[in-house]
This record gives C-alpha cells, sequence and structure tokens, in this order.
C-alpha cells in the first residue's frame, strides 16, 4: 500500500551464540557458574 516492501533479510545475524563466543572467553566461566546457581533454585 506504500510502496515496495523490501525484506532486509541480510540485517539479521544467523550466527550462533555458541559459535559467537570464543572458547576461552570469559563469559563462559560466567556461563557456567550462573547455570549452576539457577538450577538449584
Amino acid at each position: 500500500m506504500r510502496g515496495n516492501q523490501d525484506f532486509q533479510g541480510a540485517m539479521f545475524s544467523y550466527i550462533s551464540l555458541e559459535e559467537r563466543v570464543p572458547a576461552a572467553h570469559p563469559l563462559r566461566k560466567l556461563r557456567a557458574v550462573v547455570d549452576a546457581l539457577l538450577s538449584s533454585m
């Protein structure tokens, strides 16, 4: 109705977070601690 609908699929990233965060990144250690804490709740 208001011109063409140009979908911008390239605007989104389809790479998982596991692929983005390097194996030696400190967030990986933090995630393990937080996961353990949340599972104990």
